[in-house]
């Protein structure tokens, strides 16, 4: 079979290696479709501070099982299933705790450990979740992104009814703000400094959707939402500006949740978030129950996920899809790899 390798920084290999053999709890899967996110982008770029190359990417995706171990009871040949890239210890106290998401040793496919690009992936069956046979390959893909917003909207607890602000129209902001609907609330709002961005929000059915170029984010909030403002902050872009904003407006005593990564040293107004009693709050991840309420959103029409795919690739074109992200920014939300291709 082929594998990908990125053998160093913007350099991706294609390799004939043998199909693994699997052991007796494990599965094999035909990989169907890998989705590429902002941290493969970091690989690429050689600024992800905790991959070493050379590394087989690979962490969105969809595929078949082909086979199936010995002891393999939960799974059989020919169901369609997407896979949870988290490799966990299992021993230290989140993982004990039911916190795996947090393991205190935890590698990531495709970063820490070998990730799903090539044609056959051997994995254990504890880290596959069963899709529903009417969904394409190409949602499939987009379930673990999905289940990072899930995983992060849940951070507030029960929004139901509740006004609700993202900051950031990239994939997983709108994400968030679809789940956030999706789960009861209210009212979404959505930012960005794009209008292309904020026109995908739009058509993924947000409720405002606002370029803060144009509007002050404060204002916008009390004209959306009313003198009483979001009761909930979803920081997705990850940025000075936004968090700045976020502790700026907030209503005294509401929720900020960061589910963005900032990519330095953030400098953020302390005093503001101390002396209005804010609740800032984080994300990481994913764990099993956030991938099943991911899939049962999309079931349940309460999330698109086809809006957001903006350009396939074929396997061998995995360095083009790059390059067309680098050269598309703005424009391009989620970039597919069709593998069997």
């Amino acid at each position: 079979m082929l594998q990908q390798v990125m053998t160093a920084p913007g350099v991706i290999e294609f390799n004939e290696v043998d199909v693994p053999a699997i052991g007796e709890e494990q599965v094999l899967v035909k990989i169907m479709k890998i989705g590429i996110c902002g941290s493969d982008i970091h690989v690429y770029h050689g600024e992800h501070p905790f991959t070493s190359y050379p590394v087989t990417q690979g962490h969105e995706v969809s595929g078949e099982i082909v086979e199936v171990g010995d002891k393999v009871t939960e799974f059989t040949v020919g169901q369609k299933v997407t896979i949870q890239p988290q490799v966990v210890c299992g021993e230290c106290y989140p993982c004990r705790h039911g916190k795996y998401n947090l393991c205190e040793e935890l590698k990531v496919m495709g970063f820490q450990t070998t990730g799903v690009a090539s044609h056959f992936f051997a994995v254990d069956a504890a880290k596959v979740t069963l899709l529903p046979e009417d969904m394409s390959y190409d949602e499939g893909a987009m379930i673990e992104p999905l289940a990072v917003a899930v995983h992060a909207v849940k951070q507030a607890g029960d929004v139901k009814g509740m006004k609700i602000a993202v900051l950031g129209a990239g994939p997983i902001g709108i994400l968030v703000a679809q789940v956030a609907k999706g789960m009861g609330a209210e009212q979404v709002m959505i930012t960005d400094v794009s209008d292309l961005r904020l026109a995908k929000a739009k058509e993924c059915g947000v409720d405002f959707c606002v370029n803060t170029k144009a509007q002050d984010f404060g204002e916008a909030m009390v004209e959306n939402f009313g003198p009483d403002k979001a009761d909930v902050i979803y920081d997705c872009a990850g940025n000075d500006i936004t968090m700045g904003q976020a502790i700026k407006y907030a209503r005294k005593g509401s929720t900020i949740i960061l589910v963005a990564v900032f990519a330095k040293m953030a400098t953020i107004d302390l005093a503001v978030l101390n002396d209005h009693e804010l609740d800032l709050n984080t994300t990481m991840m994913y764990r099993n129950e956030d991938y099943i309420d991911a899939i049962r959103l999309v079931n349940e029409k309460k999330v698109a996920l086809t809006p957001l795919i903006s350009k396939h690739f074929a396997f061998r074109e995995y360095l083009e899809a790059y390059k067309y992200i680098d050269a598309n920014r703005e424009s391009t939300m989620k970039v597919i790899i069709n593998v069997q291709e």
